[in-house]
This record gives structure tokens, sequence and C-alpha cells, in this order.
């Protein structure tokens, strides 16, 4: 699903699932396999865990050091037929040109939408301007693009009562939505929903409102983060606990017949260069 670098002002078939009038829920892959799973069971597009990408590889996530296996899985998931979104971090720099680069390079692999996230490694944020620097080379370079822009004040417990100001700064340098992880309470949610003019993304809380009641107050997507990454290896520990210990693992897994199907479908052509 490779595509060239156009400026296209009309929205994109990602881009409108935010405008639907509900809350998209974009869950989370890791892989091709998990991407590829989550689609057949008729979700409309998918998002990137970066904690999933680099816990797989042995790395810390958050502190740029996937970049290019994050790449390498837009390549694999952009040979499917699908709708995708990037976590990229913070785009792996400081610098908006590299990052720019970046967003060419998950744009020509097939990607739909990219992450950018404000905070740092060492639990600070970057400044509002740097950031909205990053969207607007971003936007600059890969136009149809659909940037999500990340602020972790409430992830970090840092700033929060700026939130509001810091999107509107993001929203002004192009993003095409907004992204605040760890806001779950529902009068800070209708707040901020009233005040901005891109769709609002909220992460997934078991302990927060339902996705009907996201819905409600305003939230256009809501993404499940790194929870179906952290499930599966939580599966597969009490699988193999339980076999160990001579009871019956759960049902429910997919067969060997089926995985291999999900490997095998949706093949295209070659890699693009991303040169």
């Amino acid at each position: 699903m490779s595509h060239s670098t156009v400026r296209d002002p009309a929205p994109t078939p990602f881009a409108r699932l935010h405008h639907r009038g509900g809350a998209l829920l974009l869950p989370n892959a890791w892989d091709h396999a998990s991407a590829a799973a989550l689609v057949a069971a008729g979700f409309e597009a998918v998002g990137t865990t970066s904690l999933g990408v680099a816990a797989g590889l042995g790395l810390p996530d958050g502190a740029a050091a996937t970049k290019e296996a994050t790449v390498d899985l837009a390549r694999r998931l952009g040979r499917s037929a699908f709708l995708f979104s990037v976590d990229a971090e913070g785009g792996f720099s400081d610098d908006p040109a590299e990052v720019a680069v970046l967003a060419r390079r998950l744009y020509g692999a097939g990607a739909a939408g990219i992450n950018l996230e404000d905070g740092r490694p060492d639990g600070t944020l970057v400044p509002a301007a740097a950031h909205a620097a990053k969207i607007a080379a971003v936007k600059e370079a890969a136009p149809a693009l659909f940037v999500n822009a990340r602020t972790d004040t409430y992830w970090l417990g840092s700033e929060r009562e700026r939130t509001a100001d810091r999107l509107a700064v993001y929203e002004r340098a192009g993003a095409d939505g907004v992204f605040v992880p760890g806001l779950s309470d529902r009068a800070e949610i209708a707040a901020l929903t009233a005040v901005l003019t891109t769709p609002l993304n909220v992460l997934f809380s078991p302990a927060g409102p339902a996705l009907a009641e996201l819905r409600d107050l305003g939230v256009r997507r809501v993404s499940l983060g790194s929870l179906l990454y952290r499930g599966a290896l939580a599966g597969a520990v009490a699988s193999a606990a339980a076999i160990r210990d001579g009871r019956p693992p759960a049902g429910g897994a997919p067969t060997y017949a089926e995985v291999q199907a999900l490997a095998s479908g949706g093949r295209g052509g070659d890699d693009v260069d991303d040169g």
C-alpha cells in the first residue's frame, strides 16, 4: 500500500475515520501478525505500539532506540491493504529536518498516520515550540500523513494546567489530531473537547470511561497503547504455567494454519526505496 508524497487537501481515508461523529477505536499492534489479526477481526485501522516494538527487541521504550525497527515494521505493514498509524516516539530526533525525513520514509512505506510525543526519556517535556516545529516539518514533508500530536502532560504528571495551551500550539503547527494519554477525568475531557479544533485522542483506561461515554464526551479516537501487547505476554506466560502445573491452557488460540494465513495474506510488491 505504498504511495508517493503529494500535496492533497482532500481528507484521506484515515483522516475521515476521525470525523464520523463516533470514536475510532484504534488497537495497537506490534508486528505484522498482530496487525493482520486485528484487521481480520473487523478493525478499520490499527496503530503500532512503541513499547511492543522496543520490548520485542530487548530495547527500552521512549529512548529513541528503535528508529530503524519502526521503519521496518511500517514496510511490512505497508505490504498489506489496511490503514495503519505509526507510533514514532518523539520522531527519534530533536532536529525537525530529521523527523521530516523519517515521516517521508514512513509515508513511502504505506503509513497513513504518525504519533509524535513531546515527552522526553528523562521525564521532562520538550518545549511546545520545538515540538510544533517537528509537526510543521512533517506536514511539509508528507502533507497527507495524519499527524497525531501527543502531549505527555498527564502521562508524566507535568504542566497539566498547560495542556490546552500546548495542544493549541500543535494545532496551529498543522496537527491533524491531538493525543493526551493519561487523561481520563470526564470533566477534563469535556473541557478539552470544547476548545480543540482537531479530534481528541485518549488512551483507553479500564478504570476510566467506556468507549460510548468517551464518544459522548467528544473524544474522536481511543487508542489501546501497549495493552494488547501486555495482554499477549500475560496469556503466553499463563498458558505455559498451566501446562507446567498440569492444567489445560486456556482455549481460543488461533490455529497454526490461521496464523500462516495471516502471514501470507495481503502481500504486495517489493519494498519502496526510502533513500
